[in-house]
C-alpha cells in the first residue's frame, strides 16, 4: 500500500541495539532506499515471507536498495541472541538483522502483528508499507520505482502468493504436537530444541529453534497428520497454512 503522504519519516534505530550481519545501520543512507521488515523466525507466516527479503536483497542490492530485517519476538521461543544469530545463518539471511529483543523498535511503529514490511525513499521517507503475508507484487514494483529500474518482477515463491490465488481457510492451530485430522495447503510446527520429530512416519532434522515447514500439500487437503516430537524437541504448536481452494464441480 502507498503512503498517504511523504511526509511519514523513519524512526531512528535505537542505541546499542545489538546487529547481525554487519554494522549498526542508519535509516538514511546516501539517499538509497531501504526496505525494512519486522519478523520472528518462530512464526510460520514471518517464514513464508522471508524469502522475498532474501531475494529482494540478492536482486537489487547492487542496484542500491539496502535490505533490513527486525527480529521482533513474538512470544512463541525465548529470543536470545544465539539462537536468532543460528536461525539467521541457516535461513540464508545475508543482509543487517537487528535484534529488537524488548520490541523499542516494534513499539514506536505501533506494529499490531507479524510480518509487517515498510518501504522509505532514499531520505528515510515512507513510499510504501504492507502488513501481513502477500502484496509481494506491489512491493517489487514500488522498489523499481525508487531505483528508477524496470525488469521481470520476481514470480510468486508458492502457488499461493500468486495476486489472483484464491484461498481456503486452514485447519486452526493446536497446541502442541498434533496428530489428528486437518485442512490446509501444508503443516508448520514451532519447535524448541535440537533433535527430530517423526512426520507420518518420516524423521524430520530439526537443528534449532524456529518454526519448520513439515507438509506442504498443492492444494487445499484433507488428511491426517501424526507428528511426534523426539528426544531433544519440543513442539510449542502445530499450525496450517491456507491452500488454494479446490475447483467447484
Amino acid at each position: 500500500m502507498r503512503a498517504p503522504t511523504d511526509t511519514i519519516i523513519a524512526p531512528l534505530f535505537p542505541s546499542g541495539a545489538t546487529w547481525l550481519n554487519g554494522p549498526a545501520q542508519s535509516p538514511i543512507s546516501r539517499g538509497r532506499p531501504m526496505l525494512l521488515e519486522f519478523f520472528d523466525y518462530a512464526l510460520p507466516n514471518s517464514m513464508r515471507t522471508l524469502p522475498y527479503m532474501v531475494a529482494w536483497h540478492e536482486r537489487y542490492g547492487e542496484a542500491g536498495l539496502r535490505v533490513v530485517s527486525v527480529h521482533s519476538p513474538g512470544g512463541a521461543l525465548p529470543a536470545h541472541e544465539a539462537p536468532v544469530a543460528a536461525a539467521v545463518e541457516r535461513l540464508g539471511i545475508s543482509h543487517p538483522v537487528m535484534l529488537d529483543h524488548d520490541l523499542a523498535l516494534w513499539n514506536e511503529y505501533e506494529n499490531e502483528g507479524w510480518p509487517v514490511r515498510y518501504l522509505f525513499d532514499g531520505h528515510g521517507r515512507l513510499f510504501e508499507y504492507h502488513y501481513g503475508e502477500g502484496g509481494y507484487a506491489e512491493t517489487e514494483q514500488a522498489i523499481q520505482e525508487l531505483l528508477g529500474i524496470a525488469r521481470e518482477p520476481l514470480g510468486p515463491l508458492r502457488p499461493q502468493d500468486a495476486p489472483d490465488a484464491l484461498l481456503a481457510a486452514p485447519s486452526e492451530m493446536r497446541e502442541g504436537a498434533y496428530s489428528g485430522p486437518y485442512r490446509a495447503g501444508g503443516v508448520w510446527a514451532i519447535l524448541d530444541g535440537v533433535g527430530t520429530v517423526r512426520v507420518n512416519g518420516r524423521e524430520v532434522s530439526i537443528p534449532g529453534p524456529g518454526a519448520y515447514e513439515l507438509v506442504r500439500h498443492e492444494n487445499d487437503t484433507a488428511a491426517t497428520l501424526d507428528l511426534v516430537a523426539g528426544a531433544g524437541v519440543l513442539c510449542i504448536a502445530t499450525c496450517f497454512a491456507p491452500g488454494l481452494a479446490q475447483p467447484t464441480a
